[in-house]
């Protein structure tokens, strides 16, 4: 019985091998884990660079067939587009208003504390991001941006390692969170903010010394958002 069953065992071992190699193309099927998160991050920061502008060709593409059709129901519908693209953040805002940089402790602070959990004081995290950039809009902000890039309703804000994902593209710090509106509004929703007040006494600490800084300017710009616009949501059950 063996002396057959050994063939049959070789011969279906040696057609798995051919099938393997032609399905992998020379590739590996089970490849390792991907331990780079720098690359990762920049293979995902380029790739959503690529769909972006593909976004952008699209979009083109859509506004000048749009335009060509005659029908009163199309026209109205691109009147109450162009309406919603200043509130959706479509549009260049520019006037006076703050800029809030955030920034790691100095190095020599960081060095001398032996303890990680400790450490994670001595670092700007997303929700210190996120409290500035929420006390902005509850100051009345008309358009806020943080490292240069608007932020919209559907931005997110995720720590990766040492750096912040906004929009698919990794920005480290420091971080600099710009707000167009009543400098004097903004400043206060920023000094009534508790989580903020917290944060400012830490930067005070010479044992934290985490980065805080606020400047008044006459002139902010935030430009328009130019990133995808897709919407994921979710649907009741029935």
């Amino acid at each position: 019985m063996w002396r057959i069953g050994t063939p049959v065992v070789v011969l279906l071992s040696g057609t798995l091998f051919v099938v393997s190699a032609q399905s992998s193309e020379g590739t590996d099927l089970r490849p390792g884990r991907y331990d780079d998160l720098a690359g990762l991050v920049a293979a995902e920061a380029e790739r959503y660079e690529e769909l972006a502008d593909q976004v952008v060709a699209l979009n083109d593409e859509v506004a000048d067939l749009g335009s060509q059709v005659e029908d009163d129901t199309v026209r109205r519908a691109q009147a109450e587009v162009e309406r919603l693209r200043d509130p959706a953040g479509l549009v260049e805002r520019t006037g006076p208003g703050v800029q809030v940089t955030l920034s790691d402790a100095p190095d020599a602070v960081i060095d001398a504390v032996p303890d990680d959990i400790e450490k994670k004081l001595l670092v700007v995290h997303q929700q210190d991001i996120q409290a500035v950039v929420n006390a902005l809009w509850k100051g009345g902000a008309e358009a806020v941006t943080i490292a240069g890039q608007r932020i919209i309703s559907t931005t997110g804000i995720k720590c990766e390692g040492n750096q912040v994902l906004l929009q698919g593209l990794p920005y480290p710090q420091p971080y600099v969170i710009e707000g167009v509106g009543d400098p004097g509004s903004l400043t206060s929703a920023i000094a009534e903010d508790p989580y903020l007040q917290v944060y400012r006494e830490q930067a005070d600490d010479p044992d934290i010394a985490v980065g805080w800084d606020l400047d008044l300017e006459d002139e902010v710009t935030a430009p328009a958002y130019d990133g995808l616009l897709g919407l994921s949501f979710a649907r009741p059950l029935r």
